[in-house]
């Protein structure tokens, strides 16, 4: 029997390679090995206060880059967050469990609140992100080296309801994905970032931006060094991600035996990067003019999810004492 895996991505309307790498790969992979439970997590998304006249638009555009890119709702249960009012209970009822402490240690909400001010969203951000683990009785929750704090939160909120009132939920343990870790093109000691110009790839980029973009790439900051330079590392590892496995061996080879020409490692990633977005777009563009079939997608994610939402959230309230008339 496969084991439950639980994961959220927030809604955007400008994806980039950085995110796919980093993060949707890694959900079309592990759809085949788990019993997976994929949603957009648009509460979450809330604690940035986005503009309601895109928010909605954002979310559609979201769920259909997660398929056109190969998020399967046949070999998953791919929902939205806010579709499934019971996430929202469960953070009140956990919040006890959870002290301020341990939310204001939190590395994430001392960055975010430095951007977005001190709000009460992105101090509990966490005990809902527990809420949206706990409740589909998560065993496995796929996690970068920036998410496994929270986890931990989840965990210790688990163990505290578990101790009381009593034996409730699963205690999750983290899947340490090897994501890989995209950096800005023009800036490779910062993380891509589709609001910075030169930065990022974006998915629906068209082939002239995208051919700009790569050939303006930073490579060598000091020619003279033996040691790769991060620029140069950063466009291997997005080879790595794009192109077969017998190519990408080609151009370390030629790395290590200082035959490598970078305009020759930019245009092979011009070519791969190129081919595995133009079905991609195609797929998205076709699904946002059908939004039927986006909104049916939505509508059997919620019908799956949500009943095992609800009798779990029914079990929480009754160890809890609360009233079930």
């Amino acid at each position: 029997m496969q084991k439950r895996l639980v994961s959220g991505i927030q809604p955007s309307g400008t994806l980039h390679i950085g995110n796919y790498l980093g993060a949707i790969k890694q959900w079309v992979d592990l759809q085949n090995d788990y019993d997976c439970y994929f949603f957009i997590a648009d509460y979450h998304a809330l604690t940035q206060k986005p503009s309601p006249h895109k928010f909605r638009e954002q979310t559609l555009q979201t769920m259909a880059m997660l398929v056109a890119l190969g998020v399967d709702p046949k070999n998953c249960i791919l929902f939205v967050q806010s579709q499934i009012p019971e996430h929202a209970e469960l953070n009140w009822l956990l919040s006890p469990f959870a002290t301020v402490g341990q939310l204001r240690r939190m590395t994430q909400y001392k960055e975010k609140s430095d951007r977005h001010g001190q709000n009460i969203g992105l101090l509990t951000y966490p005990v809902l992100m527990a809420a949206d683990i706990l409740i589909y009785d998560a065993e496995i929750v796929p996690v970068g080296e920036d998410q496994v704090q929270h986890l931990e939160l989840a965990r210790e909120v688990a163990r505290a309801f578990n101790a009381h009132p009593g034996a409730t939920f699963t205690e999750p343990k983290p899947l340490l994905t090897k994501a890989a870790r995209i950096m800005a093109l023009n800036d490779p000691k910062r993380k891509m970032s589709k609001s910075v110009p030169g930065s990022a790839i974006g998915l629906l980029d068209d082939e002239a931006t995208v051919t700009a973009t790569i050939r303006k790439a930073v490579t060598d900051s000091d020619p003279n060094s033996n040691k790769m330079s991060p620029g140069v590392a950063n466009l291997f590892t997005i080879l790595e991600g794009f192109s077969d496995e017998k190519t990408f061996k080609q151009f370390e080879s030629k790395y290590r035996d200082g035959q490598l020409k970078y305009s020759e490692l930019k245009e092979q990633l011009i070519e791969d990067v190129l081919s595995f977005l133009a079905p991609v777009q195609k797929t998205y563009k076709n699904l946002l003019e059908h939004p039927d079939k986006l909104e049916r997608i939505i509508r059997e994610g919620t019908a799956k999810a949500r009943p095992i939402a609800i009798a779990k959230l029914q079990t929480v309230k009754k160890n809890l004492g609360l009233l079930a008339l």
